[in-house]
């Protein structure tokens, strides 16, 4: 008996080994992994900062038509496989584990209109009404990664605009314990067709279920019941979960192909590759990213019809009243809501969910917005304003009418009204105008607009705030209150008479680098290696910072940038009082997974720009440490 427990302590004892050295030879090659992979990326990454860079400078240039739009493919080509090599890197590295996400405080729905914008030329050129409403209950400002949550956004919209040739593309996002879909059945006039209760009028995948699908499927909704559990609720006030969903009239995707959605390089079938293109690895990755901000991803599709893809993401509220005020003021600089503040707008609309739309951005400057289903209502609407009854109240400032409701028609109406707002107002110190809204609009279309009375401006869709805002600025005769110049926003002002020193051992990088710098009238200097940088930085010097690249043979910017640290403070404890040497050197790499922040602040380094750097990063790089000036 003693004999056998002996032998079955053997064994376990020699399970446990050998069970310690696959975990060991599993975490070695999760390490190999992780050196393959930023090794792979950076080898792809430096010539293609090489090609994207040199592309940009030779965009600087003057060209022909033809030359441009060559330079413009091959620009946006290396753009495109930049971002799937970002995607790859995303997806290895939440898989290893080494995924960090921010949480700085941000307007989410400034964040929908940079998404809007970045797809509203193909959308136009498809004619697919594309728009975004935010529920007044989610707050201002959040906290948490706005990379991230615009990175999701994106991809799905992304995905919508490719999939879908005509209808809609609808973003929304609720409080998570408020939210609702309903879609409801509306008979047209004649009773003859049957239209839906949607953005565009098409029948949609999601019959109204999405959002309490999403509560079913999700264990937390269904273990802590948030809008019945009231002490659970209150001690998690900080935060703030969010339901976002993205929806279609697009194709949709067979039946046989739902198990595959979320599968990286999976796609519906060989002919979805073959006919939109892409690499099916979007999906896999925005799933993940949702699940790292607290939330979960599924989606309702009908082939023939649509998708409606939706997820929960959980945030903070910005309690720091400071930061609040200032995001409020970063944003007022991109519109300005209080030059609108107060005034009235008719919204003209026969698709409710769409004015619904409409009024959303004009709440957002201000404006209060009255919704009617027709023209002929706006007629009789106007009567009302313009009797002696309410000779009191103020007439609205302008009718916003949609482009199908001004065709629709009711051409009879529409010249009583615009006859209206030419004549019957003369007691009133500003008369209406008129502004039409279309998705897209032909030459003879706005020819006409013209003819009858509109205004020369058309407020194009998608909407988003600082172009509804800027459209109006320009129909109304609104002037900005004069604002004095920031010289902060300009890279010139920041860089110009600055003497840089570029560090990297790849020519062509050093050439894009110095090109770029040089632009915004910087003095560059160059130099192949770290023993060449530390020698020109040896003090005293008269250097304003150091772009470093990290991977270098002979000695890495790491231990280049330590040694130079190393300098400064023996420098400035021999020094007399007076000012401390410490010179901004800002991390240049291809490295995105090794070459993260934290280790680049930890061997001295001030910040980190990825390469290939846009005019963009280098801005938010170089803004920490040099005040702008005005520059003639």
């Amino acid at each position: 008996m003693i004999y056998s427990a002996a032998i079955h302590i053997v064994r376990v004892e020699d399970d446990f080994h050998t069970m310690q050295k696959l975990k060991d030879r599993a975490e070695d090659a999760d390490l190999a992994k992780s050196r393959f992979l930023a090794t792979v990326s950076h080898e792809i990454r430096t010539p293609m900062n090489g090609i994207l860079g040199m592309q940009q400078l030779l965009l600087d240039t003057d060209l022909s038509s033809t030359q441009r739009d060559y330079a413009q493919t091959a620009q946006a080509c290396g753009e495109a496989l930049i971002t799937l090599i970002n995607e790859v890197l995303d997806r290895a590295k939440m898989e290893a584990g080494k995924l960090e996400l921010e949480a700085v405080p941000f307007d989410l729905r400034s964040i929908l209109d940079d998404v809007l914008s970045l797809f509203s030329e193909k959308s136009m050129q498809k004619g697919v009404e594309l728009a975004a409403f935010v529920s007044d209950k989610v707050p201002e400002i959040v906290v948490g990664d706005p990379g991230r949550f615009r990175q999701v956004i994106t991809n799905l919209v992304g995905n919508s605009v490719k999939f879908t040739e005509k209808g809609h593309i609808f973003v929304q996002v609720h409080l998570a314990e408020e939210a609702t879909s309903v879609m409801n059945l509306v008979k047209t006039e004649n009773g003859e067709e049957t239209e839906f209760n949607t953005l565009s009028g098409k029948q949609v995948a999601d019959d109204g279920t999405s959002w309490e699908t999403l509560k079913l499927l999700d264990d937390e909704f269904r273990s802590n019941n948030i809008t019945t559990d009231h002490n659970n609720h209150q001690s998690n006030s900080n935060n703030v979960t969010l339901m976002v969903s993205v929806e279609d009239t697009g194709i949709g995707i067979p039946e046989d192909a739902k198990s595959r959605v979320f599968t990286p390089f999976m796609q519906a079938d060989s002919s979805t590759s073959r006919n939109y293109g892409g690499t099916g690895i979007g999906l896999s990755i925005s799933k993940l990213l949702v699940k790292l901000m607290g939330g979960f991803m599924d989606f309702i599709t009908r082939q023939h019809i649509g998708s409606t893809f939706f997820f929960t993401v959980e945030f903070q509220r910005c309690e720091k009243t400071a930061v609040v005020l200032d995001v409020k003021k970063s944003l007022s600089e991109v519109f300005h809501p209080t030059v609108f503040k107060g005034m009235k707008a008719v919204v003209v609309d026969g698709k409710p969910v769409r004015a619904s739309v409409t009024r959303y951005h004009l709440k957002r400057l201000g404006i209060q917005a009255e919704i009617v289903a027709s023209v002929r209502n706006a007629v009789a609407l106007f009567g009302k304003y313009g009797s002696f009854i309410s000779i009191i109240e103020k007439l609205p400032d302008m009718f916003l009418i949609e482009k199908d409701s001004w065709l629709s028609g009711e051409e009879e109406c529409f010249i009583q009204l615009s006859n209206n707002c030419r004549q019957n107002g003369h007691s009133y110190n500003k008369l209406p105008k008129l502004i039409l809204l279309a998705t897209n609009i032909t030459s003879a279309e706005s020819d006409k607009a013209k003819a009858v009375g509109f205004s020369d401006t058309v407020i194009m869709k998608p909407l988003r705030a600082s172009m509804v805002a800027a459209c109006l600025e320009q129909v109304l005769g609104v002037n900005r209150k004069s604002q004095p110049v920031k010289k902060s926003t300009s890279l010139h002002g920041l860089l110009c008479g600055k003497k840089i020193l570029v560090v990297d051992d790849n020519a062509v990088n050093r050439r894009v680098a110095a090109g770029a710098l040089k632009k915004f009238g910087a003095d560059v200097h160059c130099v192949e290696s770290g023993p060449d940088a530390l020698k020109c930085l040896q003090i005293p010097h008269d250097f304003d910072a150091c772009f470093m690249d990290i991977q270098m043979p002979e000695m890495d910017g790491f231990e280049a940038t330590h040694l130079i640290r190393e300098m400064e403070r023996k420098a400035n404890a021999h020094a007399n009082g007076g000012d401390e040497w410490h010179m901004p050197i800002l991390a240049m790499t291809a490295d995105v997974i090794h070459a993260t922040l934290d280790k680049c602040l930890k061997c001295g380094m001030d910040g980190y720009v990825s390469k290939p750097f846009k005019e963009k990063t280098l801005y938010q790089a170089v803004a920490k440490f040099f005040e702008s000036k005005p520059v003639s």
